[in-house]
């Protein structure tokens, strides 16, 4: 006997007390024998103002194709993305890391309502990953991402262009670096079409995990945008969505604590974003899965740093594909030297170890991936801190380019507008620490991303001169001496509210330890004085955002209570 694959949509099909739901059906173009059929949501974050996001609807509708050549129904939605690389340095980046609760929430609320069997979900752009992630373990059925893709590089006066380089080329300007001709001319070439920003920053390592962990099919993390490869994807899905209903295969058969692990270790390996951090203490959540910052750490010590990519190396995504051959040989590899554990279930309805078996092994004839025993850091480049600064744990990105200690004056700001005035009118002094507070989840809100002032120092030739520590947080793209997701906030009373100009800070990240170097009794009497300032929003989504969010140490989650 056939198994049934309708699970869900039967809630509304088979009922025969529905007839106005069957009368809508119809409205959609479903006939009779349509009835009996799996209904699939096809969701893709698109949106034509990001070229992360413009191409996601071509994608959608060439998988809602070949969903109908394997008898099923699909239904294409859409749902929000923000992009961080116009918001960044504006008030609008206040929204990129709540957006993540939105499309998780938004996904949740239209495949439950509509009683959809699965659900197949395109994501580009950075917190669509996660956010998608999130949604598909709350709902728990049957489910693939298809990732959107990474953009194909740009080129100006022979070099190779991505969008780091536009926000860098400002700093190169003001310090006369280039000319405001070379300047236009890096902007205008740095984003040549459609794709997420092509180096290891936040789109790219969480689809990067994604695929590790199992929930994306193989190559769709490394298949640029516009290959044929990608295409091709988009036609495949459809087989492995049918398989996946019939076993039963739901996320949370795939995403275990191994699977996690498995994602986070291969970001490392490549260098990837601090926000991982957060991203992953909030999947794991929505798994129900006992995961912290500790494990992040315990997983960092244990990986070497093997990929030369952006923003500390030297190449893209798009060279994993064409040199590499595709994120499987990388992890391939990893499998076969005991990084990755390959019993993990995934989309395929197979191994991650199977998947694996006709993958080629990867030739170490080029720059882009080192081995193991020669790798660029022999531990990960993710470092979790703690001190008085940040009793509950801050998170650091150390590549060991700028050094593993720093300690020097504070230089404080109250907001990022002010740094990066101060940057870019030349005020910043080497060998100073930076502070920029008051950007966390509440106090910013939205915890912001600090590209510009990080991107402004590599720029202004301060990246190894100065360090930056902050309640907010960094994007992908960031590098340099950097720490972030400082806890508690400044918002909430955390130390980094207290800290004044001239203070000592001391960051070593061998001993994981941030310290301001100001007695206790000087800690109290500041204390004492300080008052919370005024939210900087006291009405809508952010607002609302402020009531509900849980600190950076736990993830910035909203479904805590």
């Amino acid at each position: 006997m056939k198994k049934k694959i309708n699970n869900f949509s039967r809630g509304i099909t088979k009922r025969s007390d529905l007839p106005a739901a069957h009368a809508m059906l119809y409205a959609t173009g479903m006939k009779e024998y349509d009835f009996c059929k799996a209904q699939i949501g096809i969701v893709s974050n698109w949106y034509e103002g990001n070229p992360c996001n413009m191409h996601l609807d071509k994608l959608a509708k060439k998988i809602k194709l070949s969903i109908i050549t394997k008898d099923l129904m699909g239904f294409q939605f859409t749902t929000i993305g923000i992009s961080d690389g116009i918001t960044m340095g504006t008030s609008g980046m206040r929204y990129s890391l709540p957006s993540r609760e939105l499309i998780a929430d938004s996904i949740e609320s239209v495949i439950d309502s509509h009683h959809y069997d699965g659900v197949i979900a395109i994501p580009g752009c950075d917190k669509n990953m996660p956010g998608v992630m999130i949604a598909l373990l709350r709902l728990n059925r049957p489910s693939i991402i298809v990732y959107g893709g990474s953009i194909s590089s740009g080129y100006y006066n022979g070099n190779k262009l991505d969008i780091v380089s536009s926000f860098e080329a400002l700093g190169k300007k003001n310090t006369s670096k280039i000319t405001e001709e070379e300047y236009k001319n890096i902007i205008k070439n740095s984003c040549p079409g459609p794709g997420a920003c092509g180096g290891m920053y936040t789109a790219n390592t969480m689809a990067s995990a994604l695929e590790a962990m199992g929930m994306m099919l193989p190559y769709s993390s490394s298949s640029p945008s516009t290959s044929k490869h990608k295409q091709i994807e988009c036609k495949k899905v459809s087989i492995y969505i049918k398989k996946l209903l019939e076993i039963g295969i739901k996320p949370k058969d795939i995403v275990t604590k191994s699977s996690i692990e498995n994602g986070i270790k291969l970001a490392i390996s490549l260098g990837g974003s601090t926000n991982l951090v957060l991203h992953f203490l909030a999947i794991a959540k929505s798994a129900n899965i006992n995961f912290s910052l500790k494990d992040i750490q315990r997983i960092s010590n244990q990986t070497p740093v093997i990929g030369n990519l952006k923003p500390s190396g030297s190449f893209l995504m798009e060279d994993i594909h064409m040199h590499i051959g595709g994120m499987p040989i990388i992890i391939k590899y990893l499998l076969n030297e005991g990084v990755l554990s390959g019993d993990c279930l995934t989309v395929t309805g197979k191994t991650l170890f199977e998947n694996m078996k006709n993958v080629p092994n990867i030739i170490f004839n080029q720059k882009i991936i080192y081995p193991l025993d020669k790798p660029i850091k022999k531990n990960g480049h993710i470092k979790i801190l703690y001190g008085n600064i940040s009793p509950d744990g801050c998170v650091a990105k150390i590549t060991g380019k700028e050094g593993t200690i720093f300690r020097g004056e504070a230089n404080v700001f109250n907001s990022e507008e002010e740094a990066n005035q101060a940057i870019l009118n030349n005020q910043i002094l080497p060998g100073v620490v930076i502070v920029i507070r008051y950007v966390g989840p509440i106090g910013g809100p939205g915890m912001p991303e600090m590209l510009k002032p990080t991107s402004y120092i590599m720029g202004s030739g301060l990246g190894k001169k100065v360090a930056l520590i902050t309640d907010g947080r960094f994007s992908g793209g960031s590098h340099g001496f950097v720490v972030g997701h400082i806890t508690p906030e400044a918002q909430s009373g955390g130390l980094i509210a207290l800290i004044k100009n001239k203070d000592f800070i001391k960051i070593d990240t061998e001993k994981n330890t941030i310290t301001l170097e100001v007695n206790d009794e000087e800690i109290q009497r500041r204390k004492k004085l300080w008052n919370p300032p005024s939210l900087k929003v006291n009405k809508g989504y952010l607002y609302k955002y402020t009531k509900i969010v849980s600190s950076a140490s736990e993830g910035c989650i909203t479904d805590q209570f």
